[in-house]
């Protein structure tokens, strides 16, 4: 039988998803990327945010109707389905299994059990039936997991390192969803890690919720700089970059190992969502105004040639004119190399649902411009400095054209960051270069490309 799948949302759920692959895999299923081809579809789902969700939901109709010519099957997992699962029962009958994130352990007994039944007991068993026997069960640990199916290309890999979190911000549904911060043993992600450099790939990308958190349920204390360290010693690693740190999760340890570690790229994703103290406290952020610009001004003294970037949340509820401009004042100060803002979206369940004060969609809408223009101005400057200077190239891919070929510098994240298009011409060997390293002068900028991020136009040396 041939499987289809879609991953929506976050590295998180793509790891999970590929996971699912691998299990498929190993009992001898075809993989498909054309869901006409496919006897079963798996969907695996966001729950974190309004359009995430609606999302997911239309990807799940739009996906049923393939069950009205070959499809047998149609499986949704991951945030959505946790988040709702009782909903989504009643609401989608066209779904034949819906598998929690706290039943990831036993995925494939129950994807063999909804085939079996359905093949022995076809006309007797409805959908709702085969579903509402499903009960829930402890949160998985990789060691029950079988080997994934790395779907990102053969340069880069992401690596979890824990699971949900604790921190417990007002605005966010993913401690209800993925329940509190769980740390995978050390030994565990430094054998993935093998596995993963075995198979080729050059980067790995550490990801938790919060991996500024990792190892402190385990071990008693942070463990993320000596895991970097144990990564970097890692034969075929030859780059190593961590997301979604917490800055009062940052430590002296972790700022000394970016900076003198070759393998680390110089590279801080720092979620900081607002500057204003009051807001600050009704999002139920573990710092200050006071703290975030000390940690900033410590890793960029520390690290001169850092990378740094955030994420903000304007128009949360009871931010006022003034809080507003404070933090635009300080997106002007800061100049963050790259910077995410998001509308706050009011998730039921939360306590920032709750809050008094929520603001309107127009009002958010132009905070969320006014950011996104200044940040475009200071990224134009910081892409013009980069002219002339010559940076390490992982290349890629080839353009549309063939007359570039496509790649990033270790302070880009794949599908988020800038690219570098370098002209190609005789003196350069597309085959040689092609999924390998090439230094590379930068001689010209623009400021987006067709998937409207940052690119960097330059020459192999």
């Amino acid at each position: 039988m041939n499987v289809g799948f879609i991953s929506l949302g976050c590295s998180k759920n793509l790891i999970d998803t590929e996971v699912a692959i691998g299990l498929f895999k190993d009992n001898n299923y075809k993989i498909v990327n054309n869901p006409e081809e496919a006897d079963i579809l798996v969907i695996n789902t966001c729950g974190f945010i309004e359009s995430a969700k609606e999302e997911a939901i239309n990807t799940i109709l739009e996906m049923a109707e393939y069950k009205k010519r070959r499809c047998k099957y149609l499986i949704v997992m991951g945030c959505l389905v946790q988040r709702y699962y009782d909903d989504l029962i009643k609401a989608l009958p066209e779904v034949d299994l819906f598998i929690k994130i706290d039943e990831y352990n036993q995925l494939w007994n129950k994807i063999e059990d909804l085939i079996k039944r359905d093949i022995v007991e076809k006309s007797k068993i409805k959908t709702s039936t085969k579903i509402s026997e499903i009960k829930p069960l402890p949160m998985p640990t990789y060691n029950e997991f079988m080997e994934r199916v790395v779907t990102t290309g053969k340069n880069y890999a992401y690596l979890k390192i824990g699971e949900g979190c604790s921190n417990k911000c007002t605005y966010c549904a993913i401690p209800y969803i993925r329940g509190p911060f769980v740390s995978r043993k050390m030994e565990e992600i430094l054998d993935e890690a093998e596995m993963l450099a075995k198979k080729g790939i050059k980067e790995l990308i550490v990801i938790a919720q919060d991996t500024t958190k990792y190892g402190l349920d385990i071990y008693g204390e942070s463990k993320l700089a000596e895991l970097l360290e144990k990564l970097s010693k890692i034969k075929g690693i030859e780059w190593i970059r961590f997301l979604y740190s917490y800055p009062e999760g940052i430590t002296d340890k972790l700022i000394e190992i970016v900076a003198n570690n070759d393998k680390i790229a110089k590279y801080f994703d720092i979620p900081i969502q607002h500057i204003s103290d009051p807001i600050l406290k009704k999002m139920n952020r573990k710092t200050s105004k006071e703290n975030i610009i000390k940690i900033l001004e410590k890793i960029r003294n520390k690290i001169p040639n850092v990378t740094l970037r955030t994420s903000l949340i304007v128009g949360f509820p009871g931010e006022t004119k003034e809080n507003f401009e404070e933090l635009l004042e300080f997106v002007k100060d800061t100049k963050f190399d790259k910077l995410g803002t998001f509308m706050y979206s009011k998730e039921e369940g939360t306590p920032a649902a709750k809050l008094p004060n929520q603001i309107h969609g127009n009002t958010k809408k132009a905070r969320y411009n006014k950011i996104m223009e200044a940040q475009q101005e200071i990224s134009k400057q910081i892409l013009e400095e980069k002219i002339g200077k010559t940076y390490k190239i992982l290349v890629e891919d080839i353009s549309f054209d063939k007359k570039y070929l496509i790649g990033r510098t270790m302070q880009d994240v794949p599908e988020e960051d800038g690219l570098v298009y370098i002209k190609k011409d005789k003196n350069l060997n597309e085959n040689k270069v092609l999924n390998n390293f090439v230094n590379c002068k930068i001689i010209d900028v623009s400021n987006y490309d067709l998937q409207e991020r940052k690119i960097l136009l330059g020459y192999s040396k």
